[in-house]
């Protein structure tokens, strides 16, 4: 079957019979958005892009020295390397998962090129087409894109005050010609909205996951971004705990040094049981073969001189910058409009007026005033949301949050008003 492909493309030009999956591929939104940080009159609320101010450059400059300091200590990490990863970093990152309560060996750990590299990973492990996969409405777009390759249906995960059961789950799956085959949740201060999954609701997906005998993905990306409140148990350290070891949970934990640190480096990482490991690695092999191994070095030094001291600098710097924009949405938004109020993470999930489509509103926004943002519908597989935008606190400035705010919520107003 010949498909056309979802780009512009020139009058003329020749394409080939592509793969079905090709069409569900789509252009992030965020990704596209992003073009407008290289305008300087644009106040961006869109992606959620570390601050660079608080990027260790000095510190990163010098971890690359000495990682290059000798010519046998640059032959080998300038040249192809072990898939698995450097096994200096994962017997790190094995210590990190165990003080979070997740008892775990270096060959629990696979190196990859950032969390989104994992999202892709465990879609083509997990998923074949008409599959079902149990997203929360809204959810991270990225795991959206990761997951379409491999064709799956979605259906909404509802753990609290929902009336959802195993057995509809199963049906719903079956009715789209497929199985429920996993769970995917961010449960600290989730992507798009900012909000945390408690501790009764991670209880109630973990019992979901085994009554369906699925696993869970559990995307980690913001948990060290923690501004208020007590720190949760990671899902994973809540099953292994139940299930006796790591190598017996059902839980795949998606770890990143890109929010903490920064993403340039990219490197992230899957903590799960050594059969699953084992499998992923495999991907990996026929993917890019190894994550870079000089960034590994460097990340491998950053982590182990200075982890704790940059997730402090990096909570104090955003917690800021969170307060500034609740405050401002508190004194310049509509009271039709609410908003999330994070513990942590980098994003405020705003819910306009039912008048108002979002994307409708970002045109204005970009064109009027000058703020952009990211319109909710983007974060739900059926497209629904339409009056909801997601909301970035951690690039912009304090004067600039205060101001886009303020201009974006005129624009609001504006539009209630007149609907």
């Amino acid at each position: 079957m010949e498909t056309k492909s979802p780009d512009p493309v020139r009058a003329g030009s020749w394409e080939p019979r592509y793969a079905g999956r090709a069409e569900r591929m789509q252009a992030s939104e965020i990704r596209e958005l992003l073009k407008l940080l290289e305008k300087p009159d644009i106040i961006s609320f869109a992606g959620g892009i570390p601050d660079p101010a608080l990027f260790p450059t000095a510190a990163v400059r010098e971890a690359y020295g000495a990682a290059l300091g000798s010519d046998d200590q640059a032959g080998r990490i300038l040249q192809y390397s072990i898939s698995e990863g450097d096994p200096q970093l994962r017997a790190w990152i094995a210590d990190h998962m165990a003080s979070k309560g997740i008892a775990c060996q270096t060959d629990n750990i696979l190196i990859t090129s950032g969390s989104q590299q994992a999202l892709e990973f465990l879609g083509k492990l997990l998923l074949s087409a008409s599959d079902t996969a149990l997203v929360t409405a809204p959810t991270y777009l990225g795991a959206l894109q990761a997951f379409s390759a491999s064709e799956p249906a979605y259906d909404q995960l509802q753990l609290a005050m929902g009336n959802r059961t195993a057995p509809s789950y199963r049906e719903a799956a079956q009715s789209a010609g497929g199985s429920v085959k996993m769970a995917y949740v961010v449960p600290d201060f989730a992507n798009p909205t900012g909000e945390t999954l408690s501790l009764e609701s991670r209880h109630a997906l973990l019992s979901l996951a085994r009554e369906l005998d699925i696993p869970i993905i559990e995307d980690a990306a913001y948990t060290a971004l923690r501004y208020d409140g007590a720190e949760l148990p990671p899902v994973q350290a809540l099953d292994v705990a139940d299930a006796g070891s790591i190598d017996a949970s059902r839980v795949i934990y998606c770890g990143t040094f890109s929010k903490v640190f920064t993403p340039g480096l990219r490197v992230g990482w899957i903590c799960a049981s050594q059969p699953i490991i084992h499998r992923l690695t495999l991907i990996k092999q026929a993917s890019d073969l190894n994550s870079a191994a000089i960034n590994q070095a460097v990340m491998r030094h950053l982590a182990e001189t200075m982890f704790d001291a940059q997730v402090t600098r990096a909570r104090q710097s955003y917690r800021v910058k969170r307060d500034a924009m609740l405050a401002a949405l508190e004194r310049h938004m509509p009271s039709a409009t609410s908003w999330t109020k994070p513990d942590g993470g980098l994003f405020v999930w705003v819910t306009l007026p039912a008048s108002i489509n979002a994307g409708d509103l970002l045109k204005r926004s970009v064109a009027e005033a000058g703020v952009a943002f990211v319109p909710g519908h983007a974060f739900f597989t059926d497209g629904s949301g339409t009056n909801t935008m997601r909301l970035s606190f951690s690039l912009p400035d304090i004067t600039a949050i205060e101001n886009g705010i303020e201009r974006l919520a005129g624009l609001v107003r504006a539009q209630h008003l007149s609907a």
